[in-house]
């Protein structure tokens, strides 16, 4: 882990070090309603200058999903090279449990992580594991409306696919839970949860794959750099799998943030669970 962050305006000055970049979404390119501009601007120029760019994303669907939502909210196509979901993890793993009915703890928009995989759904009652993508009503429920029924799941001793690993998400300005944290509320019950998604190495191994097959090359760790705007999930990742780190610190934890003197902001990153190699307010080139 770095002794210091360095705090940049803008990614140019360093970005001559990689040739790939594994970014977040949510927080970094868009904040659920509208694209930041600045971000896919510097996407893209990275893009331009030779690095490949993959983006990385805890939501819960397949990454063809993901493509369509991008497009919609007006992403640029010209930003990235590729996406990687936590639902295309997720979906390796049901696909193993090939024929086990499963129940579907999340809303339905998330249902197409399981289309066309022999993932028979079923109640609460009748379920030999649990898939969870989130909360079925995450603006108005919270991980404790789920107490007796996570409670249930643990003493019959059901695994958790958690396809999302995040805790809360800003959705345009309003913090919201995530499946996350419905599987911390589940380990803290003695249950076991696997996920699918950042900070874990999976969904790290599958993009790094993505992006030496765009570039028809290996690429070494040290050239790849992390982008994201959470600690537990972007930046503790990136450095759990030996990767550089640039977080944007407008993201998740503005509110933490806010108003800090370079000096205090330093201080905030030393008290982590991990620190960023670099930081800057939003990405921006």
């Amino acid at each position: 882990m770095p002794s210091s962050t360095r705090l940049l305006s803008g990614v140019a000055p360093v970005i001559g070090q990689y040739e790939l970049c594994l970014c977040d979404i949510w927080g970094v390119v868009h904040n659920g309603v509208a694209p930041f501009a600045a971000a896919c601007n510097a996407l893209a120029r990275m893009r331009a200058g030779g690095v490949t760019v993959v983006l990385v994303s805890n939501a819960p669907r397949p990454r063809s999903e993901i493509a369509v939502q991008l497009g919609k909210l007006g992403v640029p196509g010209d930003a990235f090279d590729a996406i990687v979901t936590s639902g295309d993890v997720a979906r390796d793993l049901i696909a193993h449990r090939a024929g086990e009915p499963l129940y579907h703890l999340g809303p339905s928009r998330d249902l197409p992580l399981m289309a066309g995989l022999d993932a028979p759904r079923v109640g609460a009652a009748e379920a030999h594991y649990v898939v969870c993508t989130g909360l079925f009503d995450d603006e108005t429920e919270t991980a404790e409306s789920y107490a007796d029924q996570l409670a249930d799941f643990a003493r019959r001793g059901l695994t958790l696919i958690c396809a999302n690993p995040d805790l809360v998400v800003d959705r345009g300005g309003r913090i919201v839970p995530c499946a996350g944290s419905l599987a911390v509320a589940y380990e803290k019950l003695g249950g076991e949860a696997i996920y699918a998604g950042k900070p874990h190495a999976p969904i790290y191994d599958l993009a790094i794959r993505i992006g030496q097959e765009l570039r028809g090359e290996t690429v070494e760790k040290a050239r790849i750099l992390a982008i994201g705007d959470a600690i537990r999930t972007d930046i503790a990742g990136a450095a759990q799998y030996s990767l550089a780190s640039l977080m944007c610190v407008a993201g998740i934890h503005a509110g933490e943030m806010a108003g800090l003197s370079e000096e205090a902001l330093q201080g905030w990153f030393g008290r982590q669970s991990h620190r960023p190699d670099y930081a800057m307010p939003h990405l921006a080139w």
